[in-house]
C-alpha cells in the first residue's frame, strides 16, 4: 500500500485535488474532517477543550466555538500548542484506524499541517504539495469563506512558509490559472509519473 501525503496552503485547491485522487481509486483520509468530528457536539476532544479552555470556547450546542478558538489561538501560541496537543493525537489515532480498514492500494492523507508536524514524513512514501499564487489563495478563501482579507492573511501567516512546503514535496501540483479539466489532467500525469 502506497502512503501519499497531500498538503498545501489554505485556498490552494488541496481538497479539489483530493477529490480527483479519490476518483482515481485512492482512499482519501481527511485530517480536517476528523478534527471537525472531534470538536463537534459530543466529539472526543470536547471534554478536554472544556477543561483546558473553559465553557466560553464551547458553544450552546456543545461543539467547539471555532471562530472564538481561532481568534484565541492566533493571538496566543501557547493556546495553539495546547489545542493541537488535544486534537492532533485523536486525529492521528483515527487516521491510523481508518488506514487499517482501507482496501485501496493507495491511501492519500489529506493533512493541512503535514509540513508543520515531524510525525508525518517518516510514515509517507510520497508528499504532494498543491500550490498557487498568494493572491489566488486570498481571493479563493475570501470567496469561499466570506472572510475579510486580513483574516485570510492571518491564517496564511500561521501556516508553514511556501518554501518549506515546496522543499518537502516529491511532486508539486501548480493550481493557478487553470480550469478543473486541466487540473485533473495535471493530477493524472503526476500520479503516473510517481507510480501511484
Amino acid at each position: 500500500m502506497r502512503r501519499v501525503g497531500l498538503t498545501g496552503g489554505i485556498g490552494s485547491g488541496k481538497s479539489t485535488v483530493a477529490k480527483i485522487l479519490q476518483t482515481c481509486g485512492a482512499t482519501v483520509l481527511d485530517a480536517d474532517h476528523i478534527a471537525r468530528m472531534c470538536t463537534q457536539a459530543g466529539g472526543a476532544a470536547i471534554p478536554d477543550i472544556r477543561h483546558h479552555f473553559g465553557e466560553t470556547f464551547v458553544s450552546a450546542d456543545g461543539a467547539m466555538d471555532r471562530d472564538r478558538m481561532r481568534t484565541h489561538v492566533f493571538a496566543n501560541p501557547q493556546a495553539k500548542q495546547l489545542l493541537e496537543s488535544i486534537i492532533h493525537p485523536r486525529v492521528h489515532e483515527e487516521l491510523e484506524r481508518l488506514l487499517q480498514t482501507s482496501p485501496a492500494d493507495c491511501v492519500v492523507f489529506d493533512v493541512p499541517l503535514l509540513v508543520e508536524s515531524d510525525r508525518w514524513r517518516p510514515q509517507l512514501d510520497t508528499v504532494l504539495v498543491v500550490d498557487c499564487e498568494h493572491e489566488t489563495q486570498i481571493a479563493r478563501v475570501m470567496a469561499r469563506n466570506g472572510w475579510p482579507r486580513q483574516q485570510v492573511e492571518s491564517v496564511i501567516a500561521q501556516q508553514s512558509p511556501r518554501a518549506k512546503r515546496l522543499a518537502s514535496a516529491d511532486g508539486v501540483l501548480w493550481n493557478d490559472g487553470i480550469d478543473l479539466p486541466a487540473l485533473q489532467a495535471l493530477v493524472l500525469g503526476m500520479t503516473r509519473r510517481l507510480g501511484l
